[in-house]
């Protein structure tokens, strides 16, 4: 790397978190059931749960909403988890960051085991916090065990609280405690107007992207493939509007998946695309589109979701053009030929507002309506113009055509012989009405219906 780029600062960019809420953090050692517990105060699965210690490396969180207060709710690694050195080190500062932001702590225990030494390492980190912090005994899954909680009196934290993650009990109780530590004053946050997952194989940038537009190192970053294990929704405000940027685990090949961890990781990247408005498909600037890439964007091109091609470390990226690019990309990611492309460097921050910008256009495209003269008028014209092939002497016709939805643009047509219209013809409308429509980079969903005689 030359001189200039060793000493290339990150480009400025005006983006904020927005509005904060007061933050909860869930701490302990590995293997206590913290993610459990953060899953059933969510009221939803976010974080992996599995019996692997050290699944959760970054900071995951979520808005929590009880009895007209609200929180952020703060999963973190285990402490003391012996890991790579470099992960380890990047997880220890993930969990010091969630301490030293936190408003309460939550210090998870486990009544089945007793007191560890690890249990000792944490409560003496936590004995010079100046924050309130909430003792919870976890794993009390039948009253014999509640006995057993006793012990953690001598970790200096007051009583602790019994609760069973996996069966609910103590939920509400942990809530209240909560609450009644927050601070007064209540603050609502905006609906984020936009939610942008950002999707792409193994060690593309996609942390550090989130990290850019978080200004601030939410997502472990490092050249170790796999890093990201959870989905984790990262709130950011841009020319005043509030988005939630969703970082996903690496995709890689379905037969490379081993264990349940990367089973868990593969169902949240694409769970994340599902519930995303508008998709950043990252790809390495420096390499080729691979078998994952493919299947990453058909699946994407599947759910019908508005999508940015992000082609990443640009930057870094010799002798070529970006015309050259965008005509080798097309040829190998067809199904995505109407996704515009953007390209950035994550790490220097270079053109990422401008790529926030693009996918707020694709976002407003796609929740278009269109009035339904002009959509048949074009339908009709491009009918007129080729016909879809007739079968067993059947020709098809096209009676009437309505938007029915939006996001993605959904239209039903009416026709006389729906077999006649696949699926390659469905592609043929899409490209006609979007030369003529307000729809031109996103995806749109057809049906043809029968229309009912008499």
């Amino acid at each position: 790397m030359v001189e200039a780029e060793k000493n290339k600062q990150p480009t400025p960019i005006e983006i904020s978190s927005g509005p904060t809420l007061p933050e909860v953090a869930v701490v302990g050692r590995p293997n206590v059931g913290k993610s459990s517990l953060f899953n059933r105060l969510a009221g939803r699965r976010i974080s992996i749960v599995d019996p692997t210690s050290g699944v959760t490396r970054d900071r995951v969180s979520t808005e929590i909403k009880y009895r007209g207060k609200c929180f952020e709710l703060v999963d973190t690694g285990g402490m003391g988890l012996m890991d790579v050195e470099e992960i380890r080190a990047r997880v220890e500062h993930q969990i010091e960051l969630a301490i030293e932001r936190a408003a309460i702590i939550v210090f998870v225990v486990d009544v089945r085991e007793g007191i560890v030494p690890l249990d000792n390492f944490v409560a003496e980190r936590l004995r010079h916090v100046k924050k309130p912090v909430i003792l919870v005994a976890n794993k009390v899954d039948s009253l014999s065990l509640e006995p057993q909680k006793g012990e953690f009196y001598k970790l200096g934290f007051g009583e602790p609280l019994s609760v069973s993650a996996l069966q609910g009990e103590g939920r509400t109780q942990l809530l209240e405690e909560i609450t009644a530590l927050l601070p007064r004053a209540e603050e609502t946050r905006a609906e984020p107007y936009m939610r942008l997952a950002v999707v792409g194989k193994r060690n593309v940038g996609k942390s550090t992207l989130i990290n850019t537009l978080a200004r601030e190192e939410r997502m472990i970053v490092s050249e170790i493939p796999g890093t990201t294990r959870d989905s984790v929704d990262i709130r950011f405000e841009l020319d005043g509007k509030v988005f939630v940027a969703i970082d996903t685990p690496g995709v890689r090949k379905r037969r490379s998946v081993e264990g349940t961890l990367d089973f868990y990781s593969l169902e949240r990247a694409m769970g994340s695309i599902r519930r995303a408005d508008v998709v950043l498909f990252m790809l390495d600037a420096r390499e080729e589109v691979s078998q994952v890439d493919k299947k990453l964007g058909a699946y994407i091109n599947e759910e019908y979701k508005p999508c940015v091609l992000v082609i990443n470390k640009w930057d870094l990226a010799k002798g070529h053009e970006p015309e050259e690019y965008e005509e080798y990309l097309r040829s190998h990611l067809p199904f995505l030929s109407h996704a515009p492309l953007s390209f950035i460097s994550a790490k220097y921050g270079d053109n990422v507002a401008e790529t926030v910008a693009l996918a707020e256009e694709l976002f407003e495209q796609s929740s278009t309506r269109v009035a339904t003269s002009e959509l048949n008028r074009i339908i009709h014209d491009a009918f007129s113009a080729h016909p879809p092939k007739s079968k067993a002497g059947k020709q098809g016709k096209i009676y009437f055509a309505t938007q029915v939805e939006v996001s993605p643009p959904t239209l039903v047509i009416f026709v006389n012989y729906p077999e006649l219209f696949d699926d390659n013809y469905a592609r043929y409308l899409a490209n006609r009405l979007r030369t003529s429509l307000p729809f031109s980079e996103v995806s749109l969903k057809f049906y043809f219906r029968m229309r009912r005689r008499g």
